[in-house]
């Protein structure tokens, strides 16, 4: 009993100070009401599409950082090739370096042989002008020595030697001379 005296007085209370603030149920429940209303409202229109933006957004994001991973990969994957490559390119380079020497002094070697075969030519071509300049010169003189003795002989005998004379001494003094 006290029980429902004390509810009766929660009650009593309730309506007492429910009258002093100006409290209206009826006012009270259409608030609630519309609140529920709005709440709906805003969940259907604004919520939800915020939501789908913000789930999108978040998916964009995971799908670039997939990307960037791939991206990643890939860059290393085309450094690695590129330091392949660039291996490759130099071991080609060295190689044709190498032959490029190897060319070059079979070149030079063979150039060295032709200028060693043109200097004996050369030499070779000098001997025998040389021999033929000796001859030239050895006949000239012949001829001058024979000249001379012709001369001395007409001299030293005091006659006019004939032509016949003079060719005999000249060939004389030649082969005394050769």
């Amino acid at each position: 009993m006290t029980l429902l005296l004390a509810a009766g007085n929660i009650g009593e209370i309730a309506r007492d100070t429910a009258e002093t603030f100006g409290w209206n149920p009826w006012f009270f429940l259409s608030q609630v009401i519309s609140f529920v209303i709005v709440a709906v409202a805003l969940r259907a229109f604004a919520y939800k599409p915020i939501l789908a933006v913000l789930h999108r957004r978040r998916e964009q994001i995971a799908q670039a950082q997939l990307n960037a991973e791939k991206i990643k990969q890939q860059l290393a994957e085309a450094e690695q090739r590129h330091a392949e490559i660039l291996a490759k390119a130099n071991a080609e380079a060295q190689k044709i370096i190498d032959e490029a020497r190897n060319s070059a002094s079979v070149v030079g070697e063979r150039k060295q042989q032709e200028a060693i075969a043109a200097a004996e030519q050369i030499v070779a071509k000098a001997r025998e002008a040389s021999a033929i300049e000796h001859e030239r010169t050895m006949a000239q003189l012949k001829r001058e020595l024979g000249r001379l003795v012709v001369d001395t002989t007409a001299k030293v005998t005091g006659k006019v030697l004939t032509p016949d004379d003079q060719r005999r001494l000249q060939e004389e003094a030649s082969r005394q001379v050769a």
